[in-house]
Order: structure tokens, then C-alpha cells, then sequence
């Protein structure tokens, strides 16, 4: 099996934990599937059953939400195979409620439906991972839409101890031409901010990098082990919150200690194009967030000689990482180059942010 090795403008970073609360609420309750043998890989069956939850945060997206659950529903898995499909509802006004009891209607015993009042997808998450049945957690986007062997082939190999999660392919969902300064291929590319997309080749390997939350999966003991989703990170209504890497911190800090990621090839995932990101101020206000987020992974870290760390990674990065991206941006002749340093130099400029805040808060503490 081969490695997969980090395309350039994916992410990187170290963890934390998080403190786990017992709260749920107005959670629908319907009796397990059957059990029995699961085909687990090609040529290999396993004695033990295999319980699986889909678990889908959705917030004010009722009509791409219909979408998703359409095709989450229809998927091709073998008939032993206990699964679910557990909906948070991260405390929505239009009609998602709706939207969810009407495929409950129509799948009885395959839905069930969470409500998460406090705001925040790494608490809808975290509720979701408490709430769910399954030893194997899959998570897919409220706004798009998988192929019928998605789960299955996300989840074949996650009985296995030899693997603690693993990511999907995330395609385009339809027919795009980008602006001239967008690369979606590449070593300049700006897929991954634009719809999510992950696509490291038809084949599987061992990842090296974290896969993105609108495709992945993890044995749900890995949240036992190393906590939940880190609530300081990923959207929120608070806007000092950075919005990116709720979901990569977590995959990065598998990777840290040591746990397998797995790359399936097979387990399709497809994300529309919002016209919404289709800007660069778009695309500038996101990177100045990851960078932000970033240096909320690395965390405070200790004094050196009675010096803030803090003031000392904000030199650190303006003389060697900032200035050398600025180089680039002003001196790039191709649209596409110029642009993605520019966005490099908007994640440098969080980062030097993030760290004045946590060299001002000598008591920060994960949330």
C-alpha cells in the first residue's frame, strides 16, 4: 500500500481535548436493524456485526438537506449491517424540522432526529457522537450528496483495528469553469476552500494528511480515546471562533499519535459550487481565518526567558514566512500563483493575530 503524501494548501496543525457533557435533548428514538455477518473488504467477512451511524449537522439548509438525506438513504449496504442515519439539527428557523420528519416518515427505523440547541457545528457534532449507536461514525455535509456505495465503502475496512478512520473522495457536483485566478488542480489549487474537494487518485493508501468532515469516518472508540471535536474551532455565530478546522484538528490528532488513516477512493462524495465563494474576498477572508485557527491548534506553548512564545512566533513568522509568501505574491506573473500566495500571506496575517491574542490572555484555555 502506498503513502499519500500532502498536496500544497491542505492543512496542518496538533490537538486538544475537550470535556464531554451528558445533555441531549428531543431525541427520537426507533429500534435497531438486523445483525449478523458484514462483508467488511473484498473477499473477507467478519462474525462480529458491524453498527454504523451517518451522523449530519445541518443548520438553515432545508432544501440542500433533502438532497443529501435523498441520497444517504438509498445507499447499497449488505443487509446485516446495523445502520443509521442520526440528523443534528443545530437549532434551525426554516423548515429543517420538517424536511427530517418527513423522511423519517418514509424510512422508518433508518432516521433519527437531534436537536442541538446551542450553536456551534462542533457541538452539533459532539451531541451527535454522544447520541450515536454506532461503533463506526461517518460524516457527511448538509449540502451535498453521495454515491450508493458511499458508506460501505467508506466504512469496509473500520472494523479492523488496523485502521482508525478514513476519508472519502469529494468531487465537484456539477460542470464548473473557475475565474482565472482560481486553480482547482495542482499544487496551486483552492479546491479544498471552495467545495471540500478531496481527491488524492483512484487508488487507496495510507493518508499522511487529515481528510476533510464532509467525508470521512473514525471508529467511534478514537473520540473515546482522544475526545470529541474541539468546540474553540469550526462555524459558529461567534465570530471569535475561527471558522475552518474543527474537522482536520481531529484527523491531525489521530495522526500525532500514531493512529492509520485510510484514503478510499470509492467512497464518492459530491459538493456543489456555492456561488457565494466564487469571490476573493471569499477565498482572503477564509485564509485569514485557517491562519487564525492554526495558531489556536499550536496553543500558547511556554514562556522562553520570561518572553511571551506568542510575541515570539508573531517575529517568527513575519520575517520567515510572511515576507518570503509577499515576495511571491508581488512577483507572480501567472493569475493563479499570484493569487494563492496572496491568500498565504491573509493566512500568515491570522496567524500573527491568533497569537497577539494568546500572548495578551495568559490564562487561555481550550474550550
Amino acid at each position: 500500500m502506498g503513502e499519500c503524501y500532502s498536496i500544497a494548501g491542505q492543512h496542518y496543525g496538533v490537538h486538544a481535548t475537550e470535556p464531554r457533557s451528558q445533555r441531549f435533548a428531543n431525541v427520537i428514538e426507533h429500534p435497531a436493524d438486523s445483525r449478523g455477518i458484514v462483508q467488511t473488504a473484498p473477499g473477507r467477512l467478519s462474525s462480529v456485526t458491524m453498527k454504523i451511524t451517518v451522523i449530519l449537522c445541518t443548520y438553515n439548509r432545508c432544501q440542500s438537506l433533502a438532497k443529501a438525506l435523498d441520497s444517504v438513504a438509498a445507499q447499497t449496504v449488505p443487509e446485516p449491517v446495523d445502520w443509521e442515519v442520526l440528523v443534528v439539527d443545530n437549532n434551525s428557523s426554516d423548515q429543517t424540522r420538517e424536511v427530517i420528519e418527513g423522511f423519517r416518515r418514509r424510512y422508518p427505523g433508518r432516521i433519527r432526529y437531534l436537536f442541538e440547541p446551542k450553536q456551534g457545528k462542533s457541538h452539533a457534532l459532539n451531541a451527535g457522537i454522544r447520541e450515536a449507536r454506532g461503533d463506526v461514525l461517518a460524516f457527511m455535509d448538509d449540502d451535498l450528496t453521495v454515491e450508493s456505495t458511499w458508506l460501505q465503502s467508506l466504512t469496509a475496512a473500520l472494523d479492523d483495528s488496523e485502521w482508525a478512520g478514513a476519508g472519502g473522495r469529494t468531487l465537484l457536483a456539477q460542470k464548473f469553469t473557475p475565474p482565472c485566478w482560481l486553480a482547482l488542480a495542482g499544487p496551486y489549487s483552492l479546491g479544498g476552500v471552495l467545495a471540500a474537494l478531496f481527491d488524492l487518485g483512484d487508488k487507496s493508501c495510507r493518508l499522511t494528511q487529515a481528510p476533510y468532515g464532509a467525508n470521512m469516518a473514525f471508529q467511534k472508540k478514537m473520540f473515546e480515546k482522544y475526545g470529541l471535536f474541539r468546540t474553540d474551532l469550526g462555524p459558529s455565530p461567534n465570530s471569535e471562533i475561527p471558522r475552518p478546522n474543527e474537522d482536520t484538528e481531529f484527523g491531525r490528532r489521530l495522526l500525532a499519535a500514531g493512529e492509520r488513516l485510510r484514503y478510499e477512493p470509492s467512497a464518492i462524495a459530491y459538493h456543489p459550487v456555492p456561488e457565494n465563494r466564487i469571490q476573493k474576498d471569499y477565498f482572503l477572508a477564509w485564509w485569514f481565518d485557517y491562519g487564525r485557527a492554526m495558531a489556536r491548534e499550536w496553543g500558547r506553548g511556554p514562556d522562553i526567558l520570561g518572553i511571551p512564545r506568542p510575541y515570539l512566533n508573531m517575529l517568527a513568522i513575519a520575517t520567515t514566512t510572511m515576507v518570503p509568501m509577499m515576495r511571491r505574491w508581488l512577483l507572480a506573473l501567472n493569475p493563479q500563483q499570484r493569487f494563492y500566495w496572496k491568500c498565504f500571506v491573509c493566512m500568515s496575517a491570522g496567524q500573527i493575530r491568533e497569537f497577539y491574542r494568546l500572548a495578551r490572555c495568559k490564562d487561555t484555555r481550550r474550550r
